[in-house]
């Protein structure tokens, strides 16, 4: 007997068990969580909190990698919790907390995982890099480059992710007018700026919205209310910043990169999977992970598809290429779609696990009701979350967000909404405010600095405002 038939009884009866399981943490008694606030355990997992993302931050010095901390801190903070309440004979009371938790994440982390999937699968396809060919081919003006690819960045993060877009603009200018540094340098910052506005007004642009969107706090076509305020926290800078650009044209380049076969079925399947999603929720009231992995579906059957006809293609081109160079054959390449899953940024993913296990332990101790009180009750909903924003240029905005829905202060739509555009756009303040501005400074190091983009704090600090005001000037009606 093989070790599947063994396992076979077992594993049906956990599956079987399961669902019980899950019945008998929902039926707590009913206890009420400690407030451990005041005690040592509280401020030890606060303490170790704080140690956890002093290493989070200074990761571009140490070189170890964000999730390795936090993980290890979510593990203690829990360990602590569970150790207190099994004192207190409540253990059930903290089991359920930290599966609540659990499943916050996993529904997340999935639906990121598509979505990273497909964006890989593009990437793999040279979708980016035949967009970056043709920009470089056009022979543009610096000026016009600096419009460009902030526009581009704009409109692509709302669909790709904003470290992904940043980062395909950056090569863009990297290659037109690498050796002008002043250019550079103010491109990139326009580019950060551009790719964390975009994300700002949409369910997809960003961890922050999708959270909010999850969460049921805007439904989807709600975050589109953000666009006019998303576009005045791009413009206003970028129109500062357009007169520091060199008045010059760049020297343009005749490389054409031609996409592999399947790259623009991808592209369509990747917006029906977004489709998909949000039928899911919007008519089946399911949670739009589910909609999501469905579509991860498409991707396998197309991946099949293009295994099954690759060299019955092959063989066509080769016969209409028989007295020519035979540089397309390279484009019928086999698609694997566990290559692009393979590449997902998982240290990102489990950095979000580790996020959301620790904010939900220091929430599950009391801190994020002091946290709200203090600046719900006391501050108003407005201040505290343009508060919000300024503190996710300094913290990840990751946490900064997952606290806010943890405490879930009673708030009107337009509030919620101005909290995921300030979470969103407020990175943009410092260049280590986003994973878009850390990646560019890798990318483009010594041109894109701290430094650098601090120098137009001032400028970026006055679009940040302008789209608060534009908000509630436009979307009054729903605070």
């Amino acid at each position: 007997m093989t070790l599947l038939n063994k396992l076979k009884f077992p594993l049906f009866l956990t599956l079987l068990l399961i669902p019980f399981q899950l019945f008998a943490t929902e039926t707590v008694g009913t206890h009420e969580p400690l407030d451990l606030t005041s005690s040592p355990i509280g401020y030890i997992a606060l303490v170790i909190f704080m140690i956890a993302y002093i290493f989070v931050m200074a990761e571009e010095y140490t070189h170890l990698r964000k999730s390795k901390p936090v993980i290890f801190a979510a593990g203690i903070i829990w360990a602590m919790i569970g150790w207190v309440y099994a004192n207190h004979g409540m253990s059930e009371l903290a089991e359920y907390a930290v599966r609540h938790n659990l499943l916050e994440y996993s529904e997340l982390m999935l639906f990121l995982l598509v979505a990273m999937t497909y964006i890989n699968g593009m990437e793999e396809r040279r979708v980016f890099d035949a967009l970056r060919s043709w920009l470089i081919r056009k022979g543009f003006s610096f000026r016009q480059l600096f419009w460009l690819t902030g526009i581009l960045a704009f409109f692509i993060s709302p669909i790709a992710d904003n470290l992904t877009t940043a980062l395909l603009m950056c090569a863009v200018v990297l290659a037109v007018g690498g050796t002008n540094a002043r250019f550079v340098s103010i491109a990139c910052i326009n580019i950060v700026v551009a790719a964390n506005a975009g994300g700002a007004f949409s369910p997809f642009g960003d961890i922050t919205t999708l959270m909010v969107w999850q969460k049921g706090m805007v439904e989807f076509w709600g975050f589109f209310a953000l666009f006019i305020p998303s576009v005045v926290n791009f413009v206003v800078p970028a129109a500062i910043m357009h007169f520091a650009i060199p008045d010059e044209k760049p020297q343009s380049s005749d490389e054409v990169v031609e996409m592999k076969r399947g790259a623009k079925r991808i592209i369509g399947l990747f917006l029906l999977t977004i489709a998909t999603a949000v039928s899911f929720h919007n008519f089946l009231g399911l949670p739009p992970v589910i909609g999501m992995l469905t579509g991860l579906s498409y991707l396998q059957f197309l991946g099949y598809y293009l295994k099954k006809t690759k060299a019955k293609c092959l063989a066509r081109e080769q016969a209409l290429n028989k007295d020519g160079d035979n540089n397309e054959v390279g484009q019928f390449v086999a698609f694997d779609v566990f290559v692009p899953i393979a590449k997902a940024e998982w240290d990102t993913l489990l950095f979000f696990y580790g996020v959301v296990l620790c904010v939900g332990g220091l929430g599950f101790l009391g801190y994020l009701s002091m946290a709200s009180e203090l600046m719900y009750t006391q501050w108003g909903a407005t201040s505290a979350n343009i508060a919000v924003g300024v503190l996710s240029a300094i913290v990840d905005n990751i946490p900064v967000m997952f606290a806010v829905l943890t405490m879930n202060p009673e708030m009107s739509t337009g509030q919620w909404l101005l909290v995921t555009m300030t979470a969103g756009v407020g990175g943009s303040l410092l260049s280590i405010g986003s994973a878009a501005g850390v990646a560019l400074m890798g990318q483009a190091r010594g041109q894109y600095t701290f430094f650098g983009h601090l120098k137009w704090a001032p400028v970026i600090a006055l679009g940040y405002i302008a789209s608060i005001m534009t908000h509630m000037w436009v979307n009054s009606a729903m605070f």
